[in-house]
């Protein structure tokens, strides 16, 4: 805040405009000026840092103030002047969910007073008239607690008993008086938003199944009984999630056949994205897969192996689904009276139409569609994947988000949004909890250093969380089509160590490649058919992604994302970097071929240090966290070999 003054240039005179003698400037964190939400995880303090400065020589006192959205009481902690008027403070929240936070800042006049006392006592001047000064600052009203009123009350007597200014410069008295006296001044910085999320929501591998492919009878439709049934599977690769494709009654209407063709076979099951028909819409399940209690069943059965579901949430619906029934005006027609199908030029989707959410009654449409999330949660499930939220209106999930969130905080949203970035990055900043990424596309060694250094720079590492995933259900990238085992192995050991959270689409672990010819889609994809597979098939990369999973659990450094440094290696196949946890006391070292020459190369760790024993060492040595072994770092670095055929990553834990 400023000194605002106007001139009156008819009078020449000046009106004072009431201000504040502070400056609260360059805080940090803060997203556009406050108006987004900064993401932290819950029990990891909150650095603050601000500018904070006031005319004068008197002495400046900060502090953070926060709490929830909810709550009306204010939680406290001290901030320090670090220099040049810069000051730091923390807090930790205790739970997850929405806060707000803020900036006190305010004139200590008993510390002003006692900083100018002294500098006249060291220059022998007369402080009688001063002291008398102090200790009238004493007698005003304090608003401190009892003990703090008691050492005013006490040093304020021993005062006027001995005359002595010495009881008025006891550090105790200080302490008191600064907890205690009036703030005339305070000034507050705006409030500021900020979401605490569970540790899941920075950290997790997911692992993406249609659940009506889990089945063991070709032809036959699985179910949820199936789905539980591979769950030991899962579980023993390292997932922590468990995502399906939605699991909703599908439409008859333009249902398409395989292969995305426009008319279906007798038998054809239809795209699950085409939800709703005469057996329920969104908070329905396809009678197929089973029963709600079916469902629930399998939820039990993933909390009893430590794995969590999602929920693929895709607004759209059958031209069958109940609402088109229910609430015809919530639905877009033609000229001609016939209904608006969904369509992203070229592509069609006959077997699909939008809700529209400019309709009249968009009130109701947005409950709907927010009561959707709160039924699913009440069944169990805490984690949700939007389909295409950048075709909606950004003030509907910012609502959306917002609301679900004061209810349950420990839910979890994930932005399934391949389109333009700054699109990406708002879905982010308004609530998304994760993001899909462009990680799927990027290839080559600069550009993936590119992008990294893009998602962890700031602002972006305060609001945008990336969810590597290697391949998806509509996405069969061209550099997995040849399936080569260390292609798909490369990807997975990137995508892992790159990013906290990475996922998968069933059929990766088996290699499954064949796409449409000359384009980045599967033939034969399971969008619109049952698969049945042999999940143990040879050739399987599960034993690969089990040690993957393995070593990203057992070291923190590669539970995060932000904290990445990329080392020079000179071999432009091969992409280098270390990962190091929040506490310096693990750091992961990752070489990972980009190509399947062999390679050997020298990988220089810099000034990297390691927390050991309370200091801060030199990497003196290397440990594999794949098969155990152990060597020396010598020079700085060490040299190191990469034969892709065999594995086209290393990961070592760096030991001081």
């Amino acid at each position: 805040m400023t000194l605002g003054i106007t001139l009156n240039k008819t009078t020449q005179t000046f009106d004072r405009i009431a201000f504040s003698p502070f400056h609260i400037e360059e805080i940090y964190p803060i997203i556009d000026g406050g108006r987004f939400p900064v993401k932290r995880i819950v029990g990891e303090p909150i650095e603050v840092w601000a500018d904070i400065f006031r005319d004068g020589h008197d002495v400046v006192a900060a502090a953070l103030i926060w709490r929830r959205e909810q709550d009306s009481d204010w939680r406290r902690a001290p901030m320090r002047h670090q220099v040049n008027d810069r000051w730091s403070g923390s807090f930790v929240p205790d739970a997850p969910g929405r806060y707000i936070y803020a900036i006190e800042a305010w004139t200590d006049e008993f510390a002003t007073w006692r900083h100018a006392i002294e500098l006249k006592r060291q220059a022998g001047q007369d402080v009688t008239l001063d002291a008398l000064e102090g200790a009238g600052m004493l007698t005003k009203p304090q608003s401190g607690g009892p003990e703090a009123v008691a050492i005013i009350q006490g040093q304020c007597e021993a005062y006027l008993e001995t005359g002595d200014v010495a009881p008025l410069l006891a550090p105790e008295l200080a302490e008191a008086m600064a907890d205690s006296q009036t703030r005339t001044d305070l000034t507050r910085s705006p409030l500021l938003p900020l979401t605490i999320d569970r540790p899941l929501a920075r950290n997790g591998a997911w692992y993406e199944m249609v659940p009506r492919s889990q089945g063991t009878v070709p032809g036959q439709h699985g179910t949820f009984r199936d789905c539980i049934a591979r769950l030991p599977d899962i579980a023993a690769m390292g997932f922590d999630v468990i995502y399906f494709t939605p699991i909703h009654p599908i439409g008859h209407t333009n249902r398409k056949g395989r292969n995305n063709a426009l008319t279906a076979a007798p038998g054809d099951p239809g795209s699950p994205y085409a939800i709703g028909a005469e057996q329920g819409g969104h908070d329905a399940v396809h009678p197929e897969l089973g029963t709600l209690d079916d469902f629930r069943a399998f939820v039990d059965a993933c909390k009893l192996v430590e794995i969590e579901v999602a929920l693929d949430i895709a607004v759209q619906c059958s031209p069958d689904h109940p609402w088109l029934t229910q609430h015809p005006d919530w639905f877009r027609r033609r000229p001609d009276g016939s209904m608006r199908y969904a369509e992203n030029p070229p592509k069609k989707y006959e077997d699909i139409v939008n809700p529209d959410f400019s309709c009249d009654d968009a009130g109701s449409l947005w409950n709907a569609l927010r009561d959707v999330i709160l039924f699913w949660v009440d069944h169990g499930v805490k984690i949700f994947r939007v389909d295409n939220p950048h075709t909606k209106p950004f003030r509907f999930w910012e609502w959306l988000i917002h609301d679900v969130q004061l209810r349950h905080p420990d839910v979890i949203f994930l932005a399934e949004a391949f389109t333009r970035p700054k699109l990406m990055k708002a879905l982010a900043k308004l609530g998304f909890t994760q993001s899909y990424t462009y990680f799927t596309w990027r290839t080559q060694k600069w550009e993936l250093e590119e992008y990294l250094r893009e998602l962890t720079d700031y602002p972006e590492r305060d609001y945008y969380r990336p969810n590597f995933f290697v391949n998806t259900p509509d996405i069969l990238p061209f550099h997995l089509q040849g399936g080569e085992p260390w292609m798909f192995k490369s990807r997975l050991a990137l995508a892992a160590t790159l990013s906290s959270t990475y996922g998968i689409y069933n059929g990766f672990e088996l290699l499954e490649h064949e796409p449409i010819p000359g384009k980045e889609e599967y033939l034969h994809s399971e969008k619109y058919e049952i698969k049945v597979r042999d999940w143990d098939q040879p050739g399987n990369l599960k034993p690969y992604i089990r040690d993957i999973n393995r070593a990203r659990r057992a070291n923190p450094a590669l539970q995060q994302t932000s904290n990445l440094r990329f080392v020079p290696i000179e071999d432009g196949n091969v992409i280098g970097f270390v990962k190091q946890s929040a506490d310096g006391g693990n750091a992961v070292a990752v070489a990972i071929a980009l190509s399947r020459d062999y390679h050997e190369f020298w990988f220089p760790f810099g000034d990297l240090q390691v927390e050991s024993g309370g200091e801060r060492r030199a990497v003196a040595a290397v440990e594999n966290l794949i098969t155990g072994e152990r060597h020396p770092v010598e020079w700085g670095g060490i040299r190191l070999r990469i034969d892709p055929q065999r594995d086209p990553a290393l990961l070592f834990r760096c030991l001081a």
